[in-house]
């Protein structure tokens, strides 16, 4: 299984490390920015490195060549329709909600700012529209009493993130195919950055 990471930070690096973990082959990683930790973690391990000529949008040309998924992580970039064209089963990334449910940049916050007694994480197919396309993967948490964002984040979501990755590439591995599940519409909900000044 050749795949290409997009991602950031260091959700990108753990999910590095547990794709070499399990014996995936990572034939390169894309970052927006050349001195993110990402980076450095995948020159460090010897891997091919390519820096996104716009930080908003992944290119085709950017995607390794025989690339059979596409895998992001911590990436706020669009995966461009040719890009997931490049890559035989397409690309798949994770949503820190219960897709659809918080859609956007800040689903964790919104999750904490609603209130939320539960919390989830979703693997997505990569789609035109962001965090819209089928699920492949999904699976829930509870949300403790008092606990931040970033709590919520550092303690339950981001080892559930981790998981559903490797249970998805675990899948399309053995079958070749990914799971598939479409969005129920009708419970979408937006969760736009909290940090525009616009509460």
């Amino acid at each position: 299984m050749r795949i290409t990471l997009v991602g950031s930070r260091h959700f990108g690096v753990t999910t590095l490390n547990m794709l070499r973990d399990h014996g995936i082959e990572i034939a390169r990683v894309v970052v927006h920015d050349g001195e993110d930790r990402l980076a450095a973690a995948a020159r460090a391990a010897g891997l091919d490195v390519v820096v996104q000529a716009d930080p908003k949008i992944v290119a085709a040309s950017e995607i390794a060549p025989g690339t059979e998924l596409i895998v992001t992580a911590h990436s706020h970039a669009r995966v461009s329709r040719e890009a997931l064209a490049a890559s035989r089963l397409g690309g798949i990334g994770y949503h820190p909600s219960l897709l659809p449910r918080h859609r956007g940049i800040a689903a964790v916050e919104w999750t904490i700012k609603e209130r939320d007694p539960i919390a989830g994480g979703t693997i997505y197919h990569l789609a035109d529209r962001m965090d819209a396309g089928a699920i492949a993967a999904q699976d829930w948490v509870f949300v403790k009493k008092g606990e931040t964002a970033r709590e919520l984040w550092e303690r339950a979501l981001a080892p559930l993130g981790l998981r559903l990755l490797a249970q998805v590439i675990d899948h399309a591995k053995t079958h070749k195919t990914l799971p598939a599940e479409p969005q129920d519409e009708e419970f979408a909900t937006k969760a736009p950055s909290l940090t525009d000044g616009k509460h």
